[in-house]
């Protein structure tokens, strides 16, 4: 894939764990949640440079019963609270409830927005009338790197959290950082 000029950045997806808070297995309340190291200014820069910060997330722990719509909700206000500590604001959250063998009737789905189905990828770029070829999925799994490329995007691979090794899908990033800080400085550095 031919990488975007980083001056034509329409938006950069972001997988939420591993990528923005540590990886710390499931997430069901909001005192597990930590940020990786320079996570928060990095979102912070992005949004300075007028580039939409989106996360793009699997949250299959709805499907499993294990936390609520609201709750997850409560998490995601919670996390957006710690950002802010560091100027940073997520110009949207869009978030995949299902799971194939959820405990939950009412989420047990294929759904197309699971990645690495592109589903909530391009979701974010018809509401917000962009183009996927301007736009970089940042993630640490291989389900966000197919789900970027499914989508049209460029990938980015952060060696936080999975660091590409979850084992999910045979995909290769377009550029490796060692997290998201390093990501945004090549952005930066691009322009």
């Amino acid at each position: 894939m031919t990488m975007p000029s980083p001056e034509s950045y329409d938006a950069v997806f972001l997988d939420r764990d591993g990528v923005i808070n540590e990886e710390v297995g499931i997430i069901r309340s909001t005192d597990q949640l930590r940020l990786i190291s320079g996570s928060g200014e990095a979102i912070a820069r992005l949004n300075a440079m007028g580039i939409p910060a989106i996360v793009i997330t699997n949250q299959p722990v709805v499907a499993r019963g294990w936390v609520s719509e609201g709750e997850l909700a409560e998490i995601h206000r919670h996390l957006r609270e710690m950002l802010r500590d560091f100027g940073a604001t997520l110009d949207e959250i869009h978030y995949c409830p299902h799971h194939e063998n959820a405990n939950d009737p009412a989420y047990r789905t294929a759904c197309e927005c699971r990645k690495p189905r592109p589903g909530l990828i391009q979701m974010a770029l018809k509401e917000r009338n962009l183009q996927p070829e301007k736009c970089v999925m940042i993630g640490d799994r291989t389900v966000d790197l197919a789900a970027g490329q499914a989508a049209g995007c460029s990938t980015f691979l952060v060696q936080t959290g999975f660091a590409g090794k979850d084992g999910k899908c045979d995909s290769t990033p377009d550029r490796t950082f060692e997290n998201l800080a390093d990501a945004v400085t090549h952005i930066e550095t691009c322009r």
